[in-house]
């Protein structure tokens, strides 16, 4: 499986980030459709956790069909996999956590999900005019993006997947050391009011998938393109994602 991935710059049209969906892709959709997103020449990328919470969760496989989306695995889609594959999961932490969608499948419908999670990557990388722009759910483990790079392609280390997946230190104690390497990573995992910038680590999670709105950003200019339409209601909660 691939655990690192390289996209070359879109010379045709935008590449556009957005933060956690939680299977709620038809409210994405609306905002898409509201900054006049086109699929014939724009992508979106998605920091991960496509699924739980919302109720359209089984239309994560449709959209990862689509040659215009991208995503990286985030920590619910490593929920899905331990749960199927076998490890340490905690079935009321899973449900509470909006899994029960995925738990009450037949085992060969989960498989379905399973096989198509595991060929996400850990961390997505795109090219730009400015430079590189890196994604993924949390946070790097590494103050340079080129060792996390070497670390996912040679190595597949877990503890440095689960600080992909997991991390909020970041946000925690408010650290703004940027990642060298990049012009920018996109992360997701923990909602805040507003996209937050901390070094050069944008932090997406709006809590489009609750109360709050779903923030775009161009990936070319780094400048947020959500419309009115997408604005909050009112403040996104602040349980873990």
């Amino acid at each position: 499986m691939t655990r690192f991935r390289r996209l070359i710059a879109n010379l045709r049209g935008r590449d556009l980030a957005v933060g956690d969906i939680h299977g709620h892709f038809q409210r994405l959709e609306q905002c898409l459709d509201a900054v006049g997103f086109d699929p014939a020449v724009d992508r979106l990328f998605s920091v991960g956790d496509l699924v739980d919470r919302g109720p359209d969760s089984a239309a994560a496989l449709e959209w990862l069909a689509q040659p215009w989306f991208h995503a990286v695995q985030g920590n619910h889609e490593a929920l899905a996999i331990t749960r199927v594959r076998g490890g340490r999961l905690d079935l009321d932490m899973y449900r509470a956590a909006g899994g029960s969608w995925f738990l009450d499948l037949p085992r060969a419908e989960q498989l379905r999900f399973v096989e198509r999670f595991e060929q996400l990557p850990i961390a997505i990388e795109v090219e730009s005019a400015a430079g590189l722009v890196g994604l993924l759910h949390a946070d790097s483990p590494f103050s340079d993006w080129a060792a996390l790079r070497t670390s996912l392609e040679l190595e597949d280390d877990r503890k440095v997947r689960e600080v992909c997946q997991w991390s909020r230190q970041r946000l925690k104690v408010g650290h703004t050391q940027p990642v060298q390497g990049l012009r920018a990573l996109l992360v997701g995992h923990t909602p805040v009011l507003e996209a937050k910038l901390l070094g050069n680590v944008w932090h997406l999670d709006t809590g489009g998938w609750a109360s709050g709105h779903f923030s775009l950003m161009d990936m070319r200019t780094l400048q947020l393109v959500s419309p009115a339409a997408c604005a909050p209601a009112m403040p996104p909660p602040t349980a873990p994602a």
